[in-house]
């Protein structure tokens, strides 16, 4: 028997939605086909968006989205981007394919996009083949409500009002495909280039994200701290920064053969979900060299892109990253949103990678057809974790399971948090592949006075095609009791499961 203790009257923090954040970058399929159409494509859509993908992100209520990279964000040139589009200039994606884009989807069309979804956005600007210049003319010509150079060639392309621009990323992965820099150098470069991102209007503060590590590189972390905290730099300053990134892919081998997304056995299993599990290593560690500039969590620690990266599907091409996603990657969601959910006091982003037929996609389309992966299950379930706050809780009685010393995961985790209405949601994962677990839920103080569960199960390498779209799918689960201390149920071998527990009040 696992028990699951919580302590309802002990809150230990605010999950920010942001942290069930997405990410579309211009790789493979997921602008161009994914997401956008185009005005005239027989795909039913609403200025060129897709109606179905569109309808069903809004049901998963994303909360901020971020475009237009990832390494395309360091060769992308905005102005290119804008205007009439018979007149914008095509470009080749060197780094994904090599295809040759036509620009048709731009900075107009991804602020339509966000407008439709309802939710934030996230802009990565271009510091690694991109000017000062060009940043600033850009964060001009999306916020600035005056009269300007920039701000009139809006207006002259159809947007008369300046856009909500929340979020601005300085730059991509800059130890890598964003310049091959040097964290001394970026760091250097990140104080210029923020400089002139200006806020034209002040009730609306934009968000300045600095780009951070690659996983485990800490050294990076610590000396981009240490440069943009150095002098001169006035106190309030605080690094000049509100956010910092990190990126973490789980299931990465090294070299070019990372394994298939559909076939693997026990032991791929096992490996993959204790590299999921480390993430949490990897945070701790961040933070800590974090806390050593900014004690009190001013700056954001921002996880913009996570997630599963395996192979292409056989016969794809390979710059296009498009994989499957089977209960692997619903199980590697669930236990990373649950960890994102236990250090959300520093934590207050994530962008999983990436949103629509790019790797660990909640999303896959192909012509008209549209299916919901195990992962968009998982995040339709966890969105009432949006915006609530945390709660105390543990689980005493788990076990590890695996089949190599270094790789052994625990057999049951969770989070749990309470709405504002006082509604608590519990997230499961059973990592196990075969053995169901007994749980019981202990609440400190109050009784449940209704309870409702839904669950993603299957076999561990089940996933949806389009001619099988709901083999994976959420389903209500029905089989709980309620008791004088709370719950208990049986948690099915392979399971991602979400509760929601309305309380007594006394």
């Amino acid at each position: 028997m696992i028990t699951l203790y919580i302590n309802e009257n002990k809150k230990t923090g605010h999950i920010n939605p942001e942290i069930y954040g997405h990410f579309s970058e211009h790789l493979g399929r997921c602008i161009y086909e994914g997401l956008y159409v185009g005005e005239n494509s027989e795909i039913p859509n609403v200025n060129g968006m897709r109606t179905d993908v569109v309808e069903a992100l809004k049901e998963m209520k994303v909360p901020v989205l971020r475009w237009p990279g990832g390494c395309f964000a360091d060769e992308y040139h905005w102005k290119d981007g804008v205007g009439p589009k018979a007149d914008r200039k095509k470009m080749v994606n060197t780094n994904w394919g090599g295809v040759t884009e036509d620009n048709s989807f731009g900075t107009h069309e991804f602020f339509e996009l966000c407008e439709q979804l309802g939710c934030k956005t996230y802009v990565n600007g271009n510091v690694g083949s991109g000017t000062v210049q060009e940043m600033s003319e850009w964060v001009e010509y999306m916020t600035l409500d005056g009269v300007s150079p920039m701000a009139d060639w809006r207006r002259k392309n159809g947007r008369e009002k300046p856009w909500k621009l929340d979020y601005f990323g300085v730059g991509n992965e800059n130890w890598g495909c964003g310049g091959n820099m040097t964290p001394d150098y970026y760091a250097q470069l990140y104080r210029r280039y923020q400089t002139y991102i200006r806020c034209y209007d002040k009730s609306a503060p934009i968000f300045k994200i600095c780009g951070g590590a690659n996983a485990d590189d800490y050294e990076w972390t610590d000396r981009v701290l240490h440069e943009c905290f150095r002098s001169p730099a006035p106190a309030q300053a605080h690094g000049f920064m509100d956010g910092l990134s990190v990126h973490y892919y789980a299931g990465v081998e090294k070299g070019l053969h990372k394994g298939s997304a559909t076939d693997f056995d026990e032991s791929v299993w096992f490996n993959t979900l204790s590299r999921a599990m480390n993430i949490e290593e990897v945070l701790i560690r961040h933070s800590a060299i974090m806390d050593q500039y900014d004690p009190e969590k001013k700056i954001g620690m921002m996880v913009d892109e996570w997630g599963c990266w395996h192979d292409v599907e056989p016969g794809t091409n390979p710059g296009f990253l498009y994989q499957q996603n089977t209960m692997r990657d619903a199980l590697t969601a669930g236990v990373s949103l649950n960890i994102f959910n236990k250090h959300c006091d520093r934590i207050k982003m994530a962008c999983i990678a990436q949103i629509v037929n790019v790797l660990q996609s909640v999303i896959l389309t192909e012509g008209k057809k549209m299916l919901l992966t195990p992962t968009y299950h998982v995040f339709h379930m966890y969105k009432y974790h949006q915006d609530a706050q945390l709660v105390e809780s543990w689980l005493e009685g788990t076990g590890k399971i695996g089949l190599q010393d270094e790789e052994m995961v625990p057999d049951v985790q969770e989070s749990v948090s309470e709405d504002k209405d006082g509604v608590l949601t519990i997230t499961l994962n059973n990592l196990s592949p075969e053995e169901e677990r007994e749980v019981e839920v202990v609440l400190t103080t109050r009784k449940p006075s209704a309870v409702e569960a839904r669950i993603v199960r299957g076999r561990m390498q089940a996933y949806n095609t389009f001619e099988e779209p709901e083999l994976v799918k959420e389903e209500a689960f029905t089989q709980i009791r309620m008791t004088d201390r709370g719950l208990s149920f049986t948690l099915p071998a392979c399971s991602v499961m979400m509760i929601r527990v309305k309380q007594n009040k006394e």
